[in-house]
């Protein structure tokens, strides 16, 4: 019996986990349905309508006292990662409303690579001869990329060391994920508010302008952008680190697939050949974590024994 609920217990944590991120890859759909609005309208009502989810949730839990008597060193860094996941949403919308799915997709398979760098700048931490030959790969793709665009991928960049930035934060801010979410959406929510009403006087919103379904599918951000979270969540819950990160590729796979098949983005060669990099780099440094984590859990079954 125990066996059985063990297994029932990962099983569900990998539904769990393709869930969300099958969500996030599906967001190129979702936000491609909120035309005429503009990526910065867009973002306001996703922080607002994220935050309405998100206080409902906590009052549900009844965790809602846990917003009580922050410390202000919490609020300084709930505030740091409100920023952060503020201009990675934002440029992501801005890549999907502009037509650059694919940019975006590139963003979030750089993502692990950049939270390598950041743990070596930041933490003195050592590379491994692997994660080397993963971040040289990477540097010569982004080179590639970069000529073939005329510039730096500029939005794909930004998305990967705006997310980055935003988990290193996470790490250390001592707040379950529910409850810190909730607290970036209170920081975030004026500045959002502020500029919804700035659309409402000067009679640019788009909220109430364009139909019933237009201001189901803005309110219905706020869902969109939570349940993906909460799968997350309960995934981390019952899945090894391994298998999410594993797993974390289904989401640019998909957002790839849909700028490439469905919006028929352009892929010539020389952007084709960058991606390939890109994803070589990926098995490298996927396949050494895969192998320190078997050979930890070794150790640790030697040592019990």
């Amino acid at each position: 019996m125990r066996a059985g609920r063990s297994i029932d217990f990962a099983d569900a944590g990998i539904l769990f986990g393709v869930g969300a991120y099958a969500m996030w890859g599906a967001f190129p759909a979702f936000f491609g349905l909120l035309d005429p609005a503009g990526a910065v309208e867009i973002l306001a009502h996703r922080v607002v309508w994220t935050l309405v989810i998100m206080l409902v949730v906590l009052a549900a839990l009844g965790r809602l006292g846990s917003l009580r008597g922050l410390h202000l060193r919490t609020w300084v860094l709930v505030a740091g990662a409100s920023a952060a996941i503020s201009l990675n949403w934002g440029t992501y919308i801005y890549g999907v409303v502009s037509g650059r799915v694919v940019e975006t997709a590139l963003g979030y398979f750089i993502n692990p690579l950049v939270s390598v760098v950041f743990g070596v700048v930041l933490f003195r931490e050592r590379l491994r001869p692997a994660q080397i030959g993963a971040l040289l790969l990477a540097a010569v793709a982004v080179v590639v990329i970069t000529v073939d665009y005329g510039h730096p991928p500029f939005i794909a960049l930004t998305l990967a060391f705006s997310f980055a930035t935003y988990g290193l934060i996470k790490k250390v801010v001592p707040l379950d994920p529910r409850t810190s979410l909730t607290a970036e959406g209170i920081v975030a929510a004026p500045f959002a508010l502020g500029y919804l009403l700035f659309l409402t006087v000067t009679g640019t919103a788009t909220f109430l302008g364009h139909g019933t379904g237009h201001t189901v599918l803005m309110v219905s951000a706020g869902l969109v952008t939570a349940a993906p979270l909460l799968l997350f969540g309960a995934a981390a819950q019952r899945v090894p680190l391994s298998t999410m990160g594993m797993l974390q590729y289904l989401t640019p796979a998909l957002q790839m697939a849909w700028g490439v098949a469905v919006l028929h983005e352009g892929m010539p060669a020389s952007r084709w050949i960058g991606f390939v990099l890109i994803w070589a780099a990926l098995v490298v440094f996927t396949a050494d974590t895969l192998v320190r984590a078997r050979r930890s859990r070794r150790r640790e079954t030697s040592v019990q024994k």
